[in-house]
């Protein structure tokens, strides 16, 4: 399979961030990863990988090197997208229809989600004899949709300023109401219980649309969860394939940056800082030594950027154009909402630089502010230096996006650079990343 017939499969099968955790463990597991986990007392072995979990939904994995480590090289991504979220006991009557009673997650672009099939997917927690066991289901069939008023009842549908009320308009029709299949029907058939041994789920509607190579020549990729799984994809491609490292490689996968990260799973949370002291601890290094190798750091920090796009170019800052299949995009935000700075900025360049990858530069346009992304958050709580970087992409927060097939070779090129590399400095201060194999 090619790299984007891969990335396809991977976008078409992880329609949640429990899903993608699944799909980094096996992959990981298949390279000889040994799972840590949390509530457990850990031994790390140099030359050996590892990889833990938390709450089933973020991933950080990473490698022991044989002899003293000379920094961290974290790759920071993250697996949540805007979407539906089913709310408990969701269904409600309207017309003789049944409807899911839903709220919004992250800042989704609302009208791209009428009328297209919609799946369900995330996880369901249920009664056992052992306790509450929590199972991950992805129902990959049409299940649902979102229906359109038609433009004879509304003739001003299509003016600009309407505003699509998710609670009244946005709510999927699940079933007429004289089915029998319920709700929780439908889960406990899935998941193999009884009705009553379900007590609970973090489950959302989803695009049940599959990923699709288009463009005349072939040159793009649509489909959902583009945003942050292309990236993901990425650097687990790269870190998969790195060679072994004087530093230690760390691919962080994260939830919940859609909504701002403020979670026990999302980058503003401890994982990455638990995660490192515990390695901090295994390997017995006195607090001046990790000080002194989180100063050999750095953390990439890869989020999709916007490409300009050809119908609003006004909307794009006057001197950075990104476009798709043109490379890395690095990000610059002078409110620090990118933690990207000149040094930052520098190594990332020289990098691309010597494994021949392009590089383009994206800075909102003054009028406009962006969001955030994940660099800014976990930096908080280890004060490692950090550039934010991001593949070009169109229609951002869509439930299907686009986005070039050529950019997600050059950032595992760059992935699997970075994840072999160890961050030197020279007796003049020069900085550079050196290849370790």
């Amino acid at each position: 399979m090619s790299t984007t017939e891969r990335l396809a499969a991977f976008l078409d099968t992880c329609p949640t961030p429990y899903q993608v955790t699944d799909y980094i463990l096996k992959a990981l597991k298949e390279h000889e990863f040994t799972e840590l986990k949390e509530q457990e007392p850990w031994s790390l072995a140099p030359g050996k990988s590892y990889v833990v979990t938390r709450n089933e939904s973020a991933v950080i994995a990473f490698r022991i090197p044989v002899g003293k480590p000379k920094g961290f090289l974290i790759g920071a991504t993250h697996d949540d997208s805007p979407a539906l979220k089913i709310k408990p006991d969701p269904e409600t009557e309207s017309a003789g229809m049944i409807r899911l009673n839903v709220e919004g997650y992250g800042g989704l672009l609302r009208a791209p989600w009428f009328d297209r099939p919609l799946a369900i997917a995330g996880r369901v927690c249920v009664r056992t004899p052992n306790g509450v066991q929590s199972r991950h289901l992805f129902i990959d069939r049409d299940i649902c949709v979102i229906p359109s008023l038609a433009i004879h009842m509304d003739r001003n549908i299509n003016t600009a300023g309407h505003v699509y009320e998710i609670q009244k308009e946005m709510l999927p029709v699940f079933r007429t109401k004289d089915s029998t299949v319920t709700f929780q029907t439908l889960l406990a058939n899935e998941l193999g219980v009884n009705e009553s041994d379900i007590l609970s789920h973090d489950l959302i509607v989803c695009p049940h649309t599959k990923a699709a190579i288009t463009g005349a020549d072939a040159s793009m990729i649509s489909a959902p969860h583009l945003d942050d799984l292309q990236c993901t994809f990425a650097s687990l491609e790269g870190f998969l394939h790195a060679e072994a490292s004087a530093s230690i490689p760390v691919m962080a996968v994260f939830d919940n940056e859609e909504v701002g990260s403020t979670s026990l799973q999302g980058a503003n949370g401890t994982f990455l800082e638990d995660t490192l002291h515990r390695i901090e601890e295994c390997l017995h290094l006195a607090k001046d030594d990790f000080c002194s190798i989180c100063s050999s750091s750095f953390v990439l920090s890869a989020d999709n950027s916007h490409a300009v796009h050809p119908n609003y170019p006004e909307k794009a800052d006057p001197t950075h154009h990104p476009k798709m299949n043109g490379g890395i995009v690095i990000k610059y935000a002078a409110s620090t909402s990118y933690l990207t700075d000149a040094v930052s900025s520098a190594l990332v360049e020289d990098l691309c630089s010597a494994i021949h990858v392009p590089v383009q530069h994206f800075s909102n346009h003054s009028n406009t502010p962006g969001g955030s992304t994940l660099g800014r958050l976990s930096v908080q709580h280890i004060g490692i230096r950090t550039a934010d970087i991001g593949l070009a992409q169109l229609a951002m927060h869509s439930p299907y996006e686009t986005a070039g097939v050529k950019d997600t070779d050059y950032l595992i090129q760059l992935f699997r650079a970075y994840y072999t590399s160890s961050l030197c400095t020279e007796a003049d201060g020069a900085q550079h990343f050196v290849q370790n194999h």
